[in-house]
């Protein structure tokens, strides 16, 4: 079969997993690889996600190295019989590969943490204010792609609008309210729109004010998304020139206990909405 020249985020996850679980079970390559009947270059494109891999295989796969864990061979199964296209495809060539990366990942997410500090979460995002957002973080920017990357912005939000939609907790730094983006009457529109993210029943909004000793320094705006099981958690830092997704369980424990800390010195929902309140009141 072909490899793909350019796996989505989605694949490369699944055959880093698998690759996790054939290390863990001390099997080389070469061995997995005249297990399944193939040559060793079979396994090494499936775990750097270049070729598909069937359900089937997993669990055989699964079964020679030894797992017991029935949760995540499921979760993996899934992951590999993923076979639609979700509607980020239509944007594919057009926009870069991680922004729809993102996408598949919000889509995909059983939960999803989020903290932002400079501005008000993308997917919450009014299209003047994302508009201003792309004018001044990416300089020169033709018309037509800014159009389109506001258009992908808005069809994010897709994820609220299903029946059963997962929970979001979003926590936002005050000075994200204060900053001013394109103007006074955009950034209090965004503020009013804040609001009305606020009533939904799957989202909580907390804030953290300015005047919080306990929250020291700074932190990198992210979003932590959850997976069927908990090893397929994935983080999305934002970058300079685009995100990375990060998925070492290590690192996915700092980013937990990260999020914990920040919520824990944040406002309570009726507080925060009322600070908001406030916020746009003063703008």
């Amino acid at each position: 079969m072909p490899a793909r020249s350019y796996p989505t985020a989605r694949q490369m996850r699944l055959g880093t997993e698998l690759r996790k679980l054939r290390e863990a079970a001390g099997m080389s390559g070469a061995k997995a690889a005249a297990f399944l009947g193939g040559e060793r270059s079979q396994i090494s494109h499936i775990e750097a996600g270049r070729w598909g891999v069937s359900g089937q295989r997993i669990r055989r796969l699964a079964g020679h190295y030894s797992v017991t864990d029935a949760e995540l061979i499921d979760a993996l199964v899934a992951l590999a019989e993923e076979r639609g296209k979700g509607w980020w495809d239509e944007y594919r060539g057009v926009l870069p590969p991680s922004l729809l990366d993102l996408s598949e990942l919000e889509h995909r997410a059983t939960y999803m943490r989020s903290v932002e500090m400079l501005a008000v979460p993308g997917i919450f995002q009014t299209e003047d204010y994302a508009r201003a957002i792309f004018v001044s973080g990416v300089p020169g920017i033709a018309d037509a792609e800014l159009d389109v990357r506001i258009s992908h912005r808005m069809a994010r939000r897709q994820i609220f609008e299903v029946d059963s939609p997962s929970k979001f907790e979003a926590v936002i730094h005050e000075a994200a309210l204060r900053m001013r983006y394109g103007s006074r009457k955009t950034t209090r529109a965004q503020l009013e729109s804040l609001l009305d993210v606020c009533d939904l029943p799957h989202v909580t909004v907390r804030i953290v004010p300015f005047d919080i000793d306990a929250f020291i320094g700074s932190a990198p705006s992210m979003l932590y998304a959850g997976g069927a099981v908990r090893q397929l958690d994935t983080v999305h830092v934002d970058a300079a020139d685009a995100g990375v997704f990060v998925d070492a369980v290590p690192q996915l424990e700092r980013y937990r206990t990260l999020f914990g800390m920040i919520e824990s010195v944040s406002l309570g929902i009726a507080r925060s909405r009322d600070f908001i309140q406030r916020a746009m009141n003063e703008m």
